[in-house]
């Protein structure tokens, strides 16, 4: 029997690399044998109301399946598993096969996911976009972040297509966006928007989740204040393993005295002058604690809170940063590693949270 393979032509124009040659076979061979159109388009996978949903990473997948919840005939595919790294993160053909199939993807935006633009390519993907960075106040630099909106940010890089069909920038910047539970409240919204848009079956479902999760949200944002606030404000410090808190230590008044690795990459290396700078900002500052991260290797914070002679945070009490936890752990829902996360650093801070509101446990 002879096969013959069409590569979507998107895919052969950009792809510049020959393992993402390869992927591109593998993928066009993958779509040919199961019946699929790389196109991913709602008319070609299942009934009419089916909808084929892929999502990024650990964070926008959790906020996207409860937008969804138990909406019969959506399905959703995460690319970025538990632990690990968005930065790091390289699609298998199984992902570049669900991205291919795929009537919608949802991404975190703000250059995140730094492989997008390969594995788009790469799948044939052809869907609807949902950029949830839209109408967030992106931070600037590594460690300035100074906040400015998308359309204020004269940014040039390439552009995706979102969910209302317009071009959306969603490069440069702090991607970090999530930690801050406002901003989660209006990815979440923003993703039920461009769903439902994609779905006029499923969009009265799709919103009402939406309202529900939201509320979710709201209680845990009050929580997180309720205990920070009442921290005076010069012991609210915090030392992480990589500059991904950002928004967070914004949005809750606490001072963000520095990171292991000062980049928004959880995959750079600290030189010596900077693991100085940073035990010297310690010592200075009266910080009690360093945090290491679930999904980074701990060895660098354990070293500098050595250095410094204060306590660190790792192993089960590390902090869910780029990524969230696997089913059964502490960071298992974007809403558990957020009581987790404060919970240790009201710890670090000698304080004990009050108790989580009912409807968060």
């Amino acid at each position: 029997m002879v096969l013959t393979i069409i590569i979507n032509r998107r895919s052969v124009s950009t792809v510049t690399t020959p393992r993402l040659l390869l992927l591109v076979l593998a993928v066009s061979a993958a779509l040919v044998l199961t019946g699929c159109s790389a196109s991913g388009s709602a008319a070609s996978v299942g009934s009419a109301d089916d909808l084929k949903v892929v999502a990024t990473t650990t964070q926008i997948a959790d906020l996207t399946r409860n937008v969804i919840g138990d909406t019969a005939g959506v399905e959703v595919t995460q690319l970025i598993q538990a632990n690990q790294s968005a930065h790091s993160y390289d699609p298998s053909v199984a992902d570049l096969t669900a991205l291919g199939a795929a009537d919608v993807l949802v991404i975190n935006g703000v250059g995140l996911e730094e492989w997008l633009d390969d594995a788009i390519a790469a799948s044939g993907f052809d869907g609807v976009t949902i950029d949830s960075d839209e109408g967030i106040a992106i931070q600037d630099g590594e460690a300035g972040h100074e906040a400015r909106a998308d359309e204020e940010s004269g940014r040039e890089d390439e552009a995706t297509e979102d969910a209302t069909g317009e071009e959306h920038d969603h490069d440069g910047g702090n991607p970090h966006i999530w930690t801050a539970v406002a901003n989660a409240e209006t990815m979440t919204a923003t993703i039920a928007g461009g769903l439902a848009a994609a779905s006029a079956t499923h969009a009265a479902a799709f919103e009402a989740n939406e309202a529900g999760y939201a509320a979710q949200l709201a209680a845990l944002d009050g929580w997180i204040h309720e205990n920070i606030d009442a921290v005076p404000a010069a012991q609210r410090l915090l030392v992480s393993n990589h500059d991904a808190f950002g928004y967070f230590t914004a949005a809750y008044g606490i001072t963000y005295v520095g990171s292991v690795i000062p980049s928004f990459d959880d995959n750079a290396e600290p030189s010596a002058a900077e693991i100085d700078d940073l035990v010297a900002a310690i010592s200075a500052t009266g910080v009690k604690a360093v945090f290491s991260e679930a999904s980074i290797n701990p060895k660098a914070a354990d070293t500098i809170a050595t250095e410094a002679g204060v306590t660190v945070y790792s192993g089960d009490e590390a902090l869910y940063g780029d990524s969230l936890g696997p089913a059964g752990s502490d960071g298992a829902t974007y809403i558990a590693s957020q009581l987790h996360n404060v919970s240790l650093i009201l710890q670090s801070w000698g304080v004990t949270p009050s108790a989580v509101p009912a409807d968060l446990q």
